[in-house]
Formats: structure tokens, C-alpha cells, sequence
């Protein structure tokens, strides 16, 4: 298969340093592959949404030159994939009905790890969905943190599909739209690394492809902490790409390539791209 990448950002805010890393390292690895790069707006949490954020993020890629194969795929247009996903999950006896809502858990200290609701069914509030999480392993080998093994059922438990206010649960709209896109690739931040596993679940019960994985080391700052729109972290400056490049570069281990103009030397960074330097590492001082 054509290797196939994505950058799938949420509107919640302006590109910053952190999401720039991921875009810049995953647009670098489809070219260095003769690949495609897609994106993916991960617009399914309305609540979290910062009005304009969607544009403000395309444009800033664009400006940098991180030109994309595709138009850009919308979560919130895919409601029927993510429903017809579920009843698939739900007429193979994968996933069940849950009234909890977070505070009956934390008031009761339960979990859901037996694959049924700890509470009765109400008539006042619609169910959420939850998978009901098989007691294995799911072992991968992800390209830059190594071999990885969770059980699903006792690190997370039965995890939500959709909500009770009927918003879909990252991890299914992630698994089915990479499907849909064709990515053979997941090149993201190490954050992300423990929900791999659930992803991986889902592929296996769903009958999907699984992508390889590599995850890159997390920008944070002085303190540790993960560079994001909470934590305030400032938008990436576009009026001058050259230096927003080289800094993304310089975090990935890289050489900055002398070159005229930013297009040229996106190129010769494709072609020099080597993912060696950053094995092993899982979070860096941006």
C-alpha cells in the first residue's frame, strides 16, 4: 500500500509549537515516503470549540507550506460512518447501554470493567455507549517508544463510544476515520501513546487495518508541562515560517537545511529525515 499519513488537530485554538511538531514530522514522512499527507479536523466536541480556531489552523499550514493531498476531512460530517460503526458494535454484542454518569462513578468509586452498566436504566436521560473491553493484552511496536503492552480492561475499562449527550467518543471516530482515510501511518504526539491500545481494540473487533504508530517525543516547557491550548501556549508565528520550521526541526533532532526559500528546504528536510535521533524519548524541553 501507498504510505498514507494525517494531521488531525482540534478547532480548540490557534497552531501552536506542540501541534506544529506533529504536522511538520508527519508531512516530512509521507514525502521522505512518496506518500500522501491528509488532514483531519477532529470537530466532534462542540463545547471545547474556539469559534474561527478551524481556519486560523489550516491557514497557518498553508502558510508554512505544509500543503496537504486532500481537502481536509470534517468529524462533525461523519456522524452516519460513526453510528453505523456502533450498531456494528452493538449487534455483535461489543458494546452496552451505561446511564453512569462520571459523578454516580466517582461518588460510588466504581469502574466499568464486567461489561454492564452499575446502574439501573433511567428514563430521565438518554445512555451513554460503552465497549465492553475484552480481559487481553494489546501489545504493539510503536517506531520511536518501542514495544508496547496494556490491558485495555484493567488500565482503562469499558470506554465510552458515545456520550449520553450523544457527542461520539474520540477513540471510535479516530479508528473509523482512519480506516476511511486509508492511513497507514500515525504520526503524533507521545500523549497519545496510551490510547493506541484502545484504538487497536477496535480495529481487531471491527475487522479494520492497523496503521503502524510512531510517536514523537512531547514538547513542554520549563516545567514540564505539555505545550496546548490550556496551558496557554502562544500561536505559532506565520509572518516569519523560516524560523517556526527551524525550531520544529531543531526538536525533531534535524539539521536545518540551508536553502532560499521555505519550500526548498521543506525539501531537502523530507529527503534528510531521519526519526533515529528521537527513539526512546518521550517528552522534550520545546
Amino acid at each position: 500500500m501507498r504510505y498514507r499519513g494525517r494531521f488531525a488537530p482540534s478547532p480548540t485554538g490557534d497552531l501552536h509549537f506542540g501541534s506544529l511538531v506533529a504536522a511538520l514530522a508527519g508531512w516530512l514522512r509521507a514525502r521522505q515516503q512518496g506518500g500522501e499527507w491528509l488532514l483531519r479536523v477532529e470537530d466532534i466536541d462542540p463545547p471545547r470549540e474556539v469559534p474561527g480556531s478551524t481556519r486560523s489552523i489550516l491557514a497557518a499550514l498553508r502558510d508554512l507550506g505544509l500543503e496537504a493531498d486532500a481537502p481536509a476531512l470534517y468529524q462533525s460530517q461523519r456522524g452516519d460512518a460513526y453510528a453505523s460503526t456502533l450498531q456494528q458494535l452493538r449487534e455483535a454484542g461489543h458494546a452496552f447501554p451505561c446511564w453512569c454518569s462520571r459523578g454516580d462513578l466517582e461518588a460510588d468509586g466504581a469502574t466499568h470493567r464486567d461489561g454492564r452498566c452499575v446502574s439501573p436504566p433511567r428514563d430521565d436521560r438518554e445512555p451513554a455507549w460503552r465497549l465492553r473491553v475484552p480481559d487481553r493484552d494489546i501489545s504493539f511496536d510503536d517506531l520511536l517508544q518501542g514495544r508496547q503492552t496494556q490491558n485495555v480492561r484493567e488500565a482503562v475499562g469499558d470506554f465510552v463510544l458515545r456520550r449520553a449527550d450523544g457527542l461520539w467518543g474520540y477513540q471510535l471516530a479516530c479508528v473509523v476515520d482512519d480506516a476511511y482515510q486509508g492511513i497507514t501511518e500515525v504520526v503524533r504526539g507521545a500523549d497519545l501513546l496510551d490510547s493506541t491500545p484502545r484504538q487497536i481494540l477496535l480495529q481487531n473487533l471491527l475487522g479494520l487495518p492497523t496503521p503502524a504508530y510512531l510517536h514523537l517525543p512531547l514538547a513542554v516547557d520549563g516545567e514540564r508541562r505539555k505545550l496546548s491550548k490550556s496551558t496557554d501556549a502562544p500561536a505559532i508565528d506565520t509572518h516569519h515560517p523560516r524560523a517556526a520550521l527551524a525550531h520544529a526541526l531543531r526538536f525533531l533532532g534535524q539539521d536545518v537545511p540551508e536553502a532560499p526559500d521555505v519550500a526548498t528546504m521543506l525539501q531537502l528536510a523530507a529527503q534528510r529525515f531521519d526519526i533515529a535521533p528521537l527513539r526512546g524519548i518521550a517528552t522534550r524541553v520545546a
